[in-house]
């Protein structure tokens, strides 16, 4: 029966890292599942919030479709360009904002873990002026603005500083025929009102414009596009109309509310829009990337710093694994070392990824790449916000991907995979339960085994015999067991006899069945008479492993009439109290038992000595 528990216990080991292997191996194959790819968009928008980016809206340029896809991409954690990219869809959570296109976005809000959604250009009328997104919740909704009535704006680009939303210029069709601004609106983000401020030496009314905030509290404003007629061919060349040049850029002082002007120097760029800004680490530069350009007649680059001591242009080393075709309408973050440029138009996405990643830690070279490091360490200098977003510090990668809410897919796969899991480390716990109680069990056995039968004889009295009474026989009648130690005395007995008898037998105890060791101690069974002088026929020998202190050898005929699964119940049961709640018993029956060993060596040699 031991060995059949013991076969059972191992077996049920085996059974259950089979399962818990097979249960990974579901969710591995679940997970295979087509990951989200994002159609090419440009003139999107892209917020930085919580180690993601948020990608909004924009229009495919393949088909000229406005859309509302919103997903995100978790820059807390390494990743490379080049490879299928984690993109996270949450477009389902989306349906109250229209399709849209040229839209502008920032983080702020009271805590500033809030995105706010300013304009956008749309066929549905009923698409409002300001939505919020709650990452936490994973909620959008539309905010109601106080102070001026708001007018509906596109191709604007917002810079966000102290929960203050700065907008200046766009497209608007209240003035018409889609006439440009130049009105400075300021939107506060925790009371919601909007105002218009100074147009005292503002820039020219412009939109497709690049806009940085400085450290100074200032925003410097560069370039952008006035003329409604410009059109370009698949180089970015402007073939018709025209951008507006860089030789002069425009800085507004958000403390004084006051314009000012600047001439530049250096390599100047040509003329263009639809590009993108960003500030250096060292908050020292200004870099710009792609648009569209007027053709200076030369083989242009896409990537110029302007130098903000001295407002000088130059062209900077780059260097690196990749070199990306020029975009434009796409947008620009700087996320730890590097300057995240997302999506856009005028690239093939078979050939360039759709996130594009510089290396600007290093002013002396730059330097394309295709792996994201989010551990890579940052300058000392403080950034103020980008454009786009608000200033970025280096994310952590001890952060978790699933620390935001994620889309109802997203919660299903967490899900799935926290619960497998959970059903591992169950599986795990259980199988190592069932291993030491094995292993425990296994010991006590060997215990048993050595401890139990010191000098005794095991003898089995044959079926249907006599045996002659001549001492004080005791006919038990129908009584299993004979009470054989007393006072103290465990069931060592040295050189005593122990007869097991079969069921349906006659026996007789030839010598008085008291406390002496050196002599026969007999089980005798249900039914059983007194004969005389019969032949002895042999029966099976069955063995037992004497372990009850204080008593004789427990006799079988009620085993033999139990079936073999309730002796297994009866094991199993027996083994489970013991796990819980024998180990103290088991220690102070050893105690008992060294010390019960020692009287017994004690009293055989006094009498043997006698």
């Amino acid at each position: 029966m031991l060995k059949l528990l013991n076969i059972m216990t191992k077996n049920s080991l085996v059974n259950f890292f089979i399962l818990w292997i097979l249960l990974h191996a579901l969710v591995e194959v679940n997970c295979q599942v087509v990951p989200f790819e994002p159609d090419v968009v440009y003139r999107h928008t892209a917020t930085y919030i919580d180690n993601k980016l948020y990608i909004l809206g924009g229009i495919i340029p393949s088909s000229g479709t406005r859309v509302n896809e919103f997903f995100s991409l978790d820059f807390s954690v390494p990743f490379d360009t080049t490879q299928k990219l984690p993109w996270q869809d949450l477009s389902s959570i989306i349906n109250m904002i229209p399709p849209h296109d040229s839209a502008t976005s920032a983080k702020g809000g009271a805590n500033n873990d809030t995105l706010i959604l300013y304009g956008g250009k749309s066929t549905d009328p009923t698409m409002a002026s300001v939505y919020i997104f709650d990452p936490q919740h994973v909620t959008w909704k539309v905010q109601t603005i106080t102070g001026i009535n708001t007018i509906k704006v596109w191709d604007l680009t917002g810079v966000i500083d102290n929960e203050n939303f700065y907008l200046f210029g766009g497209n608007t069709p209240d003035v018409p025929p889609n006439e440009f601004l130049n009105d400075m609106f300021i939107l506060d983000t925790i009371n919601f009102s909007l105002g218009r401020y100074s147009l005292v030496n503002a820039p020219t009314p412009r939109c497709n414009y690049g806009a940085t905030l400085l450290l100074n509290n200032k925003i410097l404003y560069i370039g952008g596009n006035d003329d409604p007629t410009t059109d370009f061919n698949s180089a970015l060349d402007i073939t018709t109309g025209t951008a507006l040049p860089l030789n002069e850029v425009y800085i507004y002082d958000t403390i004084n509310n006051i314009w000012d002007k600047e001439a530049t120097t250096g390599q100047i760029p040509s003329n263009r829009a639809g590009f993108s800004t960003v500030l250096g680490l060292d908050g020292q530069r200004v870099i710009i990337y792609g648009g569209i350009f007027v053709n200076p007649g030369y083989s242009d680059t896409t990537l110029y710093v302007l130098n903000l001591t001295n407002y000088n242009w130059y062209v900077p080393i780059i260097s690196g694994t990749m070199l990306p075709k020029p975009r434009f309408q796409h947008k620009a973050n700087v996320i730890g070392k590097y300057m995240v440029i997302s999506f856009g138009d005028g690239y093939d996405r078979t050939v360039d990824p759709d996130i594009l990643l510089l290396d600007i830690s290093n002013n002396d070279e730059y330097f394309w790449t295709t792996k994201f490091d989010p551990s890579a360490p940052l300058p000392s200098t403080t950034l103020p916000s980008s454009p786009n977003s608000s200033s970025i510090p280096s994310p952590t990668s001890s952060q978790s991907p699933s620390s935001t809410p994620s889309s109802s897919s997203s919660k299903k796969l967490v899900g799935g995979i926290v619960g497998t899991l959970l059903i591992g480390i169950s599986l795990s716990v259980g199988g190592f339960f069932i291993y030491k109680w094995n292993k425990k069990r296994q010991n006590k056995n060997i215990i048993n085994e050595n401890n139990s039968y010191y000098g005794q004889e095991e003898k089995e009295l044959p079926t249907e015999r006599n045996i002659h009474d001549y001492g004080n026989a005791t006919n038990n009648k129908g009584h299993e067991t004979i009470q054989i130690m007393n006072d103290n005395t465990t069931n060592y007995d040295h050189g005593q006899e122990i007869v097991l008898s079969p069921k349906n037998e006659n026996t007789t105890n030839h010598e008085p069945a008291n406390d002496h060791h050196d002599q026969e101690i007999m089980q005798t069974l249900k039914n059983e008479n007194k004969f005389t002088h019969e032949q002895i026929i042999p029966a099976p020998a069955v063995v037992y492993d004497n372990y009850n202190s204080g008593q004789g050898a427990i006799s079988t005929s009620n085993n033999n009439g139990r079936s073999s699964s309730q002796i297994l119940k009866d094991e199993i049961l027996q083994t489970i109290r013991q796990e819980f709640g024998q180990n103290l018993k088991d220690e102070i029956l050893q105690a008992v038992r060294e010390g019960s060993f020692n009287n017994l060596n004690t009293t055989k040699n006094n009498a043997r000595q006698d």
